[in-house]
């Protein structure tokens, strides 16, 4: 599990307000800061792309979702949807309800076989991998 943006802040605000205290040794609060620093960047960074990156995602499983008849699954609601409310909290829901439900179509296009459908879902996770990375990733 990833923490969420606000999450990570929440911490970091406890961490200033730790390392305003007088007693607080220098090492410690310059590693504080080296490590709240670095975790701004990385939240900046996060929170500028992540209504793109979920309708992205969002605007990739719903194909794949429509094709659920090939399993004899019936995603019919959740591949018409549309991302029309953009507030990051809407876009979160509608992007955990899709991967539920993607997750649901793997397992289920595996059981039949159906070998198309199951590397279109692989490649997609493949490209939500790949949509996730920071600058800052090794890989």
């Amino acid at each position: 599990m990833n923490p969420t943006v606000p999450a990570v802040l929440a911490e970091l605000a406890g961490l200033c307000m730790r390392n305003a205290m007088p007693d607080v040794h220098p090492a410690d609060r310059a590693s504080s800061l080296g490590l709240s620093a670095a975790l701004l960047g990385v939240a900046a960074e996060v929170w500028d792309g992540m209504a793109a990156r979920l309708v992205a995602e969002n605007r990739a499983i719903r194909p794949l979702l429509a094709r659920a008849g090939e399993t004899g699954l019936d995603f019919a609601a959740l591949a018409t949807g549309a991302d029309e409310d953009l507030r990051l909290s809407s876009l979160k829901a509608a992007n955990d309800a899709l991967r539920a439900a993607l997750v649901e179509l793997h397992a289920a296009a595996e059981a039949k076989g159906a070998a198309g459908l199951e590397a279109a879902v692989w490649a997609e996770l493949v490209a939500s991998t790949e949509r996730r990375k920071l600058a800052s990733s090794p890989v």
